[in-house]
């Protein structure tokens, strides 16, 4: 397994992973089909995203495929340039194995370097693993957001968490 900061050429094979996540597991935002992003929007959002100083991206790749990925979306102002949220997701047929604390010390590695000393996350109530993961990464739950999806016409309530980072 490598795990390496995104870069342009990605954008395809990163489209097709988000899409199978997708599809895979009930606990990413978008349900199957409803991901709309060609491979030419990726490759632009994918560079814009390179050019942000706050921002980052880490793919897993595994065999020349990519397997999952950790997004930091840094805050753009003062007041919160010290924070960012992150979203991850590995397909369900690599986890359990490390990957997702390893792509934790990758994002801690990359946010000392940009002065970054908050992390943030939702997590829905009933993703155990996620829970699991985030918890043992020295994530704490901030808050509960009711209601804040609707996944299979069920309300599905989520965890806000938060690590701070010396």
């Amino acid at each position: 397994m490598l795990i390496r900061t995104i870069h342009p050429d990605d954008a395809e094979q990163f489209l097709n992973l988000r899409k199978k996540l997708d599809q895979e597991t009930q606990f990413m935002l978008f349900e199957p089909g409803e991901r709309t992003t060609t491979d030419k929007e990726q490759r632009k959002h994918i560079q814009r995203l390179l050019l942000q100083e706050h921002s980052t991206t880490f793919v897993v790749e595994h065999n020349g495929q990519l397997v999952g990925y950790l997004s930091a979306s840094g805050g753009e102002f003062r007041r919160n340039k010290h924070t960012v949220h992150i979203v991850i997701g590995i397909l369900p047929a690599f986890t359990g194995r490390g990957i997702g604390g390893q792509l934790f010390a990758a994002l801690e590695e990359w946010t000392h370097q940009k002065s970054i000393t908050r992390l943030e996350l939702t997590v829905m109530t009933h993703n155990q693993a996620g829970l699991a993961l985030y918890r043992k990464r020295g994530f704490e739950i901030e808050g509960t957001k009711k209601h804040s999806l609707l996944v299979n016409n069920q309300y599905v309530d989520e965890y806000y968490m938060a690590k701070l980072l010396d």
